[in-house]
């Protein structure tokens, strides 16, 4: 199997800050997606095309790390020691500066007894102390799962990949609440979750080749599941059943999404001044930490006024975004020229 395609880190470094800012759009705009029938129709449906249009963005994150790390071969301790090191640290960092925010906001309240305290703070770490940090929690079992899958995806023919991912997709499909009772009783459920989009990534680096008409059909399929999952979802609002069942990251609408803006990503032959280039290269040097902080500014933000509700939400939205991305990007480069702690705090 060749390995020079994920060599050129240009497409990645796009797509990784793509999903990264979707990311942030899609905190910023969740909650007025939650106001149904509380806030004007049009401003919930805008709320509901930006949460459809940016649904890619963990998938495509793991997409990224498959692409990357599943190729390779690895001395298991060596690897566990590298990549768990790059994200304990800046994890369990900024998990209590989220823990210290929520005391700051009323929302944690400590008692005087220290033990109840200490225990109050580990069930913060335990559960998450904000809801963003779910995705480092999922992170870190993909980490532990890499070295195994890794072992099949480097030994394994195109079929048997495909074989894989056919396996994920039927789970997938009959895991969704209106399928279930397809679900068979043989246990299928070892492929299932977040490892598939691992395979995922690596299988479309890999095995797909460009081909004329490739951008222009994925840029269509985007479109047409995009529209699926802002009609289905104002459906299944209005009916009140299963409200986020389309938003839902392993989902095969959300698995469609993913992979046609990956290859579209992979595939465009986009060209940027270089000044673009390097202010690109600069910021996906702090994606980790932009990811840790910025739920603290989007909280922060609002405070001071900066949310969907500055304006129309069709700009309030991206414009939030935008802001919340610069502070957060500001706020780790500042932290990472701390003297020997600033890369295990910045991310």
């Amino acid at each position: 199997m060749a390995t020079t395609k994920p060599q050129n880190l240009d497409w990645i470094n796009s797509l990784r800050l793509i999903a990264l800012f979707a990311v942030i759009v899609l905190h910023t705009a969740a909650i007025p997606l939650e106001q149904y029938g509380k806030i004007p129709l049009h401003n919930w449906l805008t709320a509901d095309f930006y949460n459809a249009l940016v649904r890619f963005a963990v998938p495509v994150f793991v997409m990224i790390t498959g692409a990357l790390l599943l190729h390779r071969e690895y001395e298991l301790g060596d690897f566990l020691k590298k990549r768990l090191g790059r994200v304990i640290p800046p994890f369990l960092f900024w998990s209590l500066v989220y823990v210290a925010y929520s005391w700051y906001n009323g929302d944690l309240i400590f008692k005087d007894d220290t033990w109840t305290s200490v225990k109050q703070v580990l069930h913060q770490l335990k559960y998450g102390s904000s809801y963003h940090l779910w995705y480092v929690y999922m992170l870190i079992g993909l980490y532990f799962f890499i070295p195994v899958i890794s072992k099949f995806v480097r030994n394994a023919t195109k079929r048997e990949t495909e074989y894989f991912l056919v396996m994920w997709l039927v789970v997938m499909l009959v895991a969704q609440p209106y399928l279930t009772r397809f679900d068979p009783q043989v246990d299928l459920h070892y492929f299932a979750d977040y490892g598939g989009y691992l395979v995922l990534g690596h299988y479309l680096t890999f095995h797909i080749d460009y081909s004329k008409y490739l951008v222009l059909r994925m840029f269509f399929l985007f479109l047409f599941v995009l529209i699926i999952i802002m009609v289905g979802t104002y459906l299944l609002y209005k009916n009140n059943t299963n409200q986020t069942l389309l938003y839902e990251p392993v989902n095969p609408a959300i698995v469609l999404l993913s992979a046609s803006i990956f290859l579209m990503a992979r595939f465009s032959k986009l060209h940027m001044p270089s000044f673009l280039i390097k202010a690109r290269d600069f910021a996906c040097r702090y994606n980790f930490g932009i990811y840790l902080s910025h739920a603290l500014f989007l909280y922060l933000l609002d405070d001071f006024g900066i949310s969907y509700k500055l304006c129309t939400p069709i700009i309030s939205i991206p414009v939030t975004a935008v802001i919340c991305f610069i502070l957060s990007l500001l706020l780790v480069w500042i932290l990472d020229k701390i003297p020997v702690a600033g890369k295990w705090i910045a991310g």
